[in-house]
């Protein structure tokens, strides 16, 4: 079960058009990377671990409750838990995306942004964006 979930997001992940994810290994499990830095994880076969800035954690966990989510584990950790039963792909992929811009390298981050229109692929990180194919 958790190898669909992670097949799901790995496709969600590759239709963002970032450069540099690879697939990898975190505490055991499937796990997403850029250049060799954790973007996320499967923590079971319905929840993924999605690193991000502490303050937008608290946002998201007020705004969508029922899709993102911490446990006491990461709790003050840069990290929140979405459930991917309830996550749609466009949520998913501008979470994946902001994790992202937080962790891949500047330089690699100024040259995706030479190449795309709005500078976002994702309706998730620039409002009013769509995702483009």
């Amino acid at each position: 079960m958790a190898d669909a979930a992670f097949a799901r997001v790995l496709a969600i992940a590759a239709s963002t058009g970032l450069p540099g994810i690879e697939a990898g290994s975190s505490y055991g499990t499937p796990s997403l990377n850029v250049r060799g830095k954790f973007l996320a994880r499967m923590k079971d076969a319905d929840t993924l671990v999605v690193r991000c800035p502490v303050e937008e954690k608290h946002f998201l966990m007020e705004a969508d409750p029922a899709v993102f989510f911490e446990t006491d584990h990461y709790r003050g950790y840069p990290a929140f838990l979405v459930r991917l039963s309830a996550a749609d792909d466009a949520t998913i992929a501008g979470r994946l995306e902001r994790a992202w811009r937080m962790q891949a390298p500047k330089k690699l981050v100024g040259e995706w942004e030479k190449g795309q229109e709005g500078g976002s692929t994702t309706k998730d990180t620039k409002k009013g964006a769509k995702k483009k194919i």
